[in-house]
């Protein structure tokens, strides 16, 4: 069964790209009676590895850390906080939600001029992101900046939760359902050794996973990963990306990756003998880490497999816990089979 309160703890969790700290170190603290080793790298990818004295093929479970956001760069005299966003975060998204800023973890709410105040023709198209400001309560700047000086990181605040049977609702499932999948893979046993790589700055160009893998290269990778999943009204049913409740999304190709050919026909034979429902990616969009991981040195083979979720890159994700429980066990079987 799925560690539902890991999950909870990763979801809720502060880390932003580039301030994974909370993150990581819930992480650390989760697998380190099960691993022999655990680094930490330069730019802050986490690296635990487990009976790397073993044969066999070098095996690595790739997750990245990092969720989409904002980031404080300017407060002004009143004590209002502008921002920047980290990551693809869609303007439509933002206007009247509570945030979390910075190392105090005050709380806000992402405001703009009141309906009553715009002209006609601005209540007809989506006010941009530098129109709006962060509202924390403050009277002044000084209030602010002392509580959230600029370059302060803010998320989302929003709470995991059942919404139903069996259906959860959260922020950060991408990709922290991929951090939760492999922290749980290692608590069991295997034949060969196997590299966790938990990378940074995924949502900003991969740049965790440029040098993630370098001194531990793998010979085969799997990246583990919370993708689109788009089955709602008014999509063309071959844009969907993916359904939920359909299985594991497995990647054929996305923009930054072309899977290895012989890995994904090791998968999908593991899910029909195993009796695992599995989908396809649909729609050639978005990148992963697998990209840079393969470049790695001499090359390296690279599979993506996902758990689907629909509205990742907002305030608030959902997805089905037997989806997340057949990607765990089809990772696992895959990677036992080998």
């Amino acid at each position: 069964m799925a560690n539902i309160e890991l999950i909870e703890k990763l979801s809720n969790a502060f880390g932003v790209s580039g301030d994974e700290r909370e993150v990581r170190n819930l992480i650390r603290e989760t697998i380190k009676g099960y691993v022999e080793g655990i680094f930490v790298d330069k730019i802050g990818n986490l690296v635990a590895l487990k009976g790397m004295e073993k044969p066999g093929p070098k095996i690595m479970l790739n997750a990245h850390m990092d969720e989409v956001g904002l980031i404080v760069t300017k407060i002004d005299e009143k004590g209002f906080l502008f921002f920047k966003k980290i990551g693809g975060l869609d303007d439509r998204v933002l206007l009247g939600k509570r945030v979390i800023v910075g190392e105090k973890r005050v709380k806000g709410i992402i405001g703009a001029k009141a309906i009553h105040l715009q002209q006609k023709d601005e209540r007809n198209k989506t006010i941009e992101y530098k129109n709006l400001f962060i509202d924390i309560g403050a009277k002044s700047k000084d209030e602010s900046e002392k509580l959230c000086p600029s370059g302060s990181y803010v998320v989302f605040d929003t709470q995991f939760e059942e919404l139903s049977m069996g259906k959860y609702i959260g922020k950060s499932f991408d990709n922290r359902l991929g951090c939760a999948i492999v922290s749980e893979l290692l608590t069991e046993e295997f034949n060969f050794p196997v590299i966790a790589l938990y990378t940074v700055q995924e949502e900003i160009g991969l740049r965790g996973a440029s040098v993630g893998a370098y001194n531990y290269t793998p010979d085969i990778s799997v990246t583990l990963e919370g993708t689109i999943s788009a089955d709602m009204p008014e999509i063309k049913d071959h844009l969907k990306v993916s359904r939920l409740g359909a299985g594991p999304v497995i990647t054929i190709k996305d923009r930054s990756v072309i899977t290895d050919h012989q890995l994904r026909e090791k998968m999908t034979s593991v899910a029909r003998k195993q009796n695992i429902p599995f989908q396809f990616k649909q729609v050639v969009a978005g990148g992963t880490d697998s990209s840079k991981i393969q470049l790695t040195k001499s090359g390296v083979k690279v599979l993506v497999v996902a758990v689907p979720a629909r509205y990742i890159h907002s305030p608030v994700s959902l997805f089905y816990m037997e989806d997340y429980e057949n990607t765990k066990k089809l990772v696992r079987e895959f990677i036992k089979s080998m």
